[in-house]
């Protein structure tokens, strides 16, 4: 239980301090904000302090902090120090630039950000895998709560041929649709903080039950002499794929398209570390808890192949009883439907933006709406009728999510970097990850399969690291070049 409460520690001081410092080098002032000066009652809406925070919360915090955790506790307790100094260093640190910047650039959403400060040809790239993620999250987004509604709730298996299956996905569908159509303060601003409430108090009453419950015992703690990264049951390597795993509760590439969507409802720009910043570190507590949770069920003779939507009721029931136990499935039912309206909002919003839509017209919203959430009905029939289907959509959501997320660390280091403040703590998270994801790329079968389909031992991840590598270095250098030869043209358009 000790290297538990070292990483709640970790999260809670080093959040804390990691989180003023960042502040600093940014530097927020009192210039007005794109809630104010760009008001249109539809998006450009100013919310309070205390709504900004739990609305962004609610569009970060999907399935991501809870089935993640659980599959990477496999890897023992060396999550619970890697996942909140990776949440402080990477996760909160991305969330936090990735929305002051979108701030300081009229509330822009992730792709323009992209093509200012990283180029055309990055930002054609770019754009495709962005689009393809947000609607790869709102799929998985409507998949994953509709069978826990199915399963936990109703009491029914959610198959493909059964029709309550498809009248919850619907139903999912249609709150999508209110909460992407309708104004940001209409629906999501006035029905998340009784979400929030939910997720909080489900997350804090895991904690509680962890602390209080008397099951510390069944807490691994860190033992050299068993190995620092311990052993994953299935052989798998701690370097990529733990991070992979863990994904959104540790970094997430789609935190900052709603990091710039909330840009455009805070008030002052000294309200970023609490909206960015410091919900990021609540989602990694939310990861810590889950996790936590997990061991201890798994030390307890759970069956490690249990699949995580499976053990999302069993931890909760464990720790919180029947009736605490159907407020935490509830509190993770909404975890991704809260992500995943966002998610095809903020689609909404870069496809307007990239073809300039008038998102005040009602019609064309409508329209528009429409037309994302079709490819995304006969994604999800396909999932759901392949018995593979789920299982490679989410494995290409979560390497998508973390590829993501190196040009939203390019992007602020290039800011930071002409702006002549501290640009190494974006950097430093970027080129890690950029050898995380691409070395796990390279080598996984949804992937290139490098060594498997060059004859070389499928285990081995030594071909794959090296050409990682070398791209990582081509990372830094690009990164380098941008800032260096457009360094005028860029501070002109920044200053204008």
């Amino acid at each position: 239980m000790l290297t538990f409460i070292i990483g709640i520690i970790i999260l809670v001081v080093g959040g804390f301090l990691y989180g003023a410092y960042c502040e600093k080098v940014f530097g927020p002032d009192d210039r007005p904000t794109p809630a104010v000066t760009k008001a249109d009652g539809v998006d450009f809406v100013a919310m309070s302090k205390w709504k900004n925070s739990l609305v962004n919360l609610l569009n970060i915090a999907g399935t991501g902090p809870v089935l993640g955790p659980i599959q990477g506790i496999l890897f023992g307790p060396i999550a619970f120090l890697t996942i909140p100094i990776g949440c402080i260093l990477a996760g909160s640190a991305h969330d936090y630039f990735a929305g002051m910047i979108s701030m300081r650039n009229g509330g822009a959403q992730m792709p323009s950000l992209i093509k200012k400060y990283l180029g055309d040809k990055v930002f054609s790239f770019y754009n495709i895998v962005i689009w393809i993620l947000m609607l790869l999250v709102g799929v998985v987004f409507v998949y994953t709560p509709g069978d826990l509604i199915v399963n936990e709730l109703i009491g029914q298996a959610p198959l493909f041929d059964n029709p309550v299956t498809w009248v919850v996905y619907v139903a999912i569908f249609l709150y999508y649709l209110l909460a992407t159509l309708f104004p940001i303060d209409a629906i999501i601003g006035r029905i998340y903080p009784i979400f929030g409430a939910i997720l909080v108090i489900s997350a804090v009453g895991i904690f509680g039950g962890i602390i209080l419950g008397g099951q510390g015992q069944y807490l691994t703690n860190i033992s050299l002499s068993s190995g620092l990264f311990g052993h994953h049951p299935n052989g798998l390597p701690f370097i990529p794929v733990f991070f992979i795993t863990v994904a959104c509760g540790i970094l997430s590439g789609f935190h900052a398209t709603q990091n710039t969507m909330i840009s455009r409802t805070v008030k002052s720009e000294k309200e970023g570390r609490t909206t960015f910043f410091n919900m990021m570190l609540v989602e990694g507590f939310i990861a810590m808890c889950w996790a936590a949770g997990a061991m201890i069920m798994f030390n307890k003779g759970t069956d490690i192949a249990t699949a995580p939507t499976l053990m999302v009721g069993i931890i909760s029931k464990e720790f919180l009883g029947t009736v605490g136990g159907i407020l935490a499935i509830l509190g993770v039912i909404v975890l991704p439907i809260t992500s995943g309206d966002t998610a095809f909002r903020g689609l909404r919003l870069m496809v307007a933006e990239q073809f300039n839509i008038d998102q005040k017209d009602v019609k064309k919203r409508l329209s528009l709406t429409f037309g994302i959430f079709i490819p995304a009905f006969f994604i999800l029939i396909w999932a759901k009728a392949s018995p593979s289907g789920f299982n490679v959509l989410w494995r290409y959501f979560a390497f998508t999510n973390q590829f993501v997320a190196i040009f939203a660390l390019a992007m602020s280091t290039i800011y930071l970097r002409i702006h002549g403040r501290n640009y190494l703590i974006t950097l430093i998270p970027g080129v890690f990850y950029t050898f995380i994801t691409t070395s796990f790329i390279l080598h996984a079968p949804i992937g290139f399969g490098l060594e498997s389909r060059l004859g070389l031992d499928p285990n081995s991840y030594v071909l794959s690291y090296a050409v990682a590598a070398i791209l990582t270095v081509a990372y830094v250098y690009l990164i380098k070049k941008r800032s260096d030869t457009n360094k005028d043209e860029i501070l002109q358009n920044v200053l204008a």
